[in-house]
This record gives structure tokens, sequence and C-alpha cells, in this order.
């Protein structure tokens, strides 16, 4: 199976052999890729009926895509049947995002939306106070205060180039500035392009130019894994990315365990703006042990699996997989480690999954990407022509850049 490259992911592959194989006599073969690499592997081989994969690790975006297609085996049956997996005590926001036509086409292994972490120890030391919900302006503020100060740097944003990378963080502020990707149809296909409106420039030069003046070195080259090392070391003040990342920085191997501070996602014109997201294991169409593939995903998506994984992983109760269940929320040793579980049902509970921005939109739902397959062609190629312009250190090449966007987004119009 193929599985995207985060620590709750590596933690399940140690797990696997003593809580599942020993039982089952099934062994799982995985497949650990970054998310890039992931989605590009992963939609070949399912599109083209590959037999590479029983299990594929997707998301909202691609689940109800995938299934209209008929790439994944639908598991409405099984889930509803599975006492063991037991339905009712999974979050149903996270199950209508993996459903497409009344059918559900995956099982969420964590969910997430975003929000803004910051070094509460930095700012007291600093004389800065952040707000209860904070506008980009203001993080913008503080992240070049610290930068200045030159003990850390300001803020960790995403700038490896993908839809799903760089995309997924920038799209939320574009959200919340007014802009939008695509003007949406009547009948809810895409519309004209939007990319050369002033509301893009603004958010897009406004990302560009906190990652090039007050983030992390080399911003072309960090993504949620490299963001994270650099929080848990200390070497940056504030990260806007998933809620999922303060798992590891409140894990007992985490220089900065206890110093994090966790408010929702910063704002420019809109009321909230933070994504939401799951990654969830389906079963390829192709697979030849459909019962085998479900056996497996209920056992690696359940609440039992939650509870042993906190006695077992590396980085304690702080790190298990989050979001997906109310039970996780009742688990007592995981809420005395974990002061962002609470700011993590909010943020997921406030993302404006049906109205992300201030203009209507083409395809199915959603914050921090369109919900259009074809957004993934448009997102990757737009994201390469802006990482240009973040990996050379100014502004020069950003109208070309739009331009560059614009032209590529308005091949998809109708």
């Amino acid at each position: 199976m193929a599985i995207v490259q985060n620590p709750q992911m590596e933690d399940i592959v140690e797990l696997t052999p003593d809580l599942y194989t020993a039982e089952s006599g099934v062994t799982v073969n995985y497949t650990i890729l970054p998310e890039n690499e992931l989605r590009e592997i992963t939609t070949r081989d399912v599109a083209t009926e590959g037999d590479q994969f029983d299990v594929v690790m997707i998301g909202l975006y691609e689940a109800p895509q995938f299934g209209e297609a008929g790439w994944l085996v639908p598991i409405t049956e099984q889930a509803a049947n599975d006492a063991d997996w037991n339905q009712a005590d999974v979050f149903a926001p996270i199950l209508e995002g993996l459903t497409f036509d009344g059918e559900l086409y995956a099982a969420p292994f964590y969910a997430e939306s975003s929000f803004l972490v910051y070094r509460m120890d930095v700012f007291e030391e600093m004389g800065l106070t952040m707000p209860e919900r904070p506008t980009w302006a203001e993080v913008d503020a503080f992240a070049r205060e610290i930068e200045a100060a030159g003990e850390m740097n300001g803020i960790c944003l995403r700038g490896v180039p993908g839809w799903g990378n760089q995309g997924a963080a920038f799209t939320t502020v574009l959200n919340t500035f007014g802009g939008t990707w695509w003007a949406a149809n009547e009948d809810g296909s895409i519309g004209e392009s939007q990319v050369d409106q002033p509301e893009f420039r603004e958010a897009l030069e406004f990302y560009i130019s906190l990652t090039q003046e007050a983030g992390v070195p080399d911003p072309l080259t960090v993504s949620f894994p490299e963001c994270q090392t650099l929080m848990r070391e200390g070497q940056v003040a504030m990260w806007y990315d998933a809620t999922s990342a303060a798992s590891g920085l409140e894990a007992d191997d985490s220089d900065v365990k206890g110093l994090i501070g966790y408010v929702p996602a910063p704002v420019n014109v809109t009321e909230n703006s933070g994504w939401l997201w799951a990654w969830s294991l389906a079963i390829a169409a192709t697979s030849d042990q459909p019962d085998v593939a479900w056996d497996f995903i209920s056992w690696a998506t359940s609440a039992e699996y939650i509870a042993a994984a906190g006695e077992l992983i590396e980085g304690g109760w702080a790190n298990i997989p989050p979001g997906t269940r109310e039970s996780t929320y009742a688990i007592e040793e995981y809420r005395a480690v974990a002061p962002f579980a609470d700011p993590t049902l909010q943020a997921m509970a406030e993302a404006p999954i049906d109205n992300p921005g201030t203009t209507p939109r083409p395809g199915i739902p959603g914050v921090q990407f369109v919900g259009v397959p074809e957004f993934q062609e448009v997102g990757n190629f737009c994201t390469g022509e802006f990482g240009e312009v973040i990996g050379s250190g100014n502004l020069d090449g950003l109208d070309g850049a739009i331009a560059a966007c614009h032209e590529f987004a308005s091949r998809f119009s109708s």
C-alpha cells in the first residue's frame, strides 16, 4: 500500500507487524512517499488500472473524484456493518467529504484543519501578544520583528511546489484575501481564470514576500516535514500549517514541548480560513483481495489502533492520529498531553468548506483546493512558477509567473 511520509504513518509501519500481522497473518507492504510523489504515483496507478497497490492513501480532494471515475471500491456497506470499526464514532463532515453519490470511498486515518502555532516563550520575551484570532497583517508584523531580532526565523511557510504542498497553504491565504483560482459558471463548471485579478496578485505577493523576508532559509525546499523539524528544534517562532503538526511538537522527544501556543488560521477579509483534510485509506478497484484490504483498513483507522498506538509510539500519546473520532478526544491520557486538542476540533468545525472565500468557485466543496480534476494540473504548474519567484529571493519574476499561470488556468475555462 502507498502512504504519505508523515510521522503518524511511520508509526503505523513500525506497529503493524506486532499489532496486525501477528494476529491476522496478513503481511502489509508499505511504500512511503513524499506528498507530491504519493499523489502522482497513486493517481497514475489507479487511473491506468495498474495493480501496484491494493490500498492507497488519498484525501477529500481525490476520494469523490476517484470514486466517480470508478477507480476505487466503495466501502459503504463494510463501514456501516463493521461493529469494530464503529462508523458512528467517526466525525460526520469527514465521512461526507469522502463520499460521492451516496457511496463512501475511503476511511480516514487522521484528519485536520490548519492553524497557526507560535512560541509562547519567545513572544513573552519580546513583549509581543498574539491575538486570539490573528490577521495575516498581524502575523506578518510579528514575523518581521522576530526575524529582525536575529535569534530565529519569524515563520515557516510551505515553499515546495505542488497543489497540495505550497498550493494548499497559499490557497487558504488566497481565499481570505478575497481571491480565487477560477470563477464558477451557473452549473458549477469552471469559469474564467481569476489569476490575473488584483486579489490574486495581492495574496501571492504577500505570501512570497513573507516567505522570503521573514521565513526560513531555502524556502523552496520546505513543506510540512521540514517546517515541523525546524519548529521542533527551536529554529523558527511561528508556523502556519496543518493542525496535525501539533502532535509532533508536543511529542515526548520534542525540544519545544509545552512552549507552543495555538490560534486559528490567520485571516484578512473572511471570518475563517482554515482548511479541512483527511489522509484516508481506500481500496483500488484493481485489488484482487478487497476483503483483506478492508480488514486492514478497518484496523488501521479504528479506535482500537489509536488506543494501542498511544501506549507504544515513540512520541507518546500526543502523537496519535488526530481528528477522526469522537472517542479520541475522550482519552484521558491524550487530553493530558494535547493542549492542541480543543483548538484542532475548533478549527475543523469552523473550516469554511462550503464558502471558503468571497466568491463562488467550481466543483465539489474544498478550502485549500478547488474541487475539480483540473486543479491538480493547474495547481502543480502554477506553484512551480511561483516557486521560481520564491527561490529567486526577490519579486522580479512575479509578473511573468502570474501571466504564465493565468494563461495555463484559462485553458480549462468553459
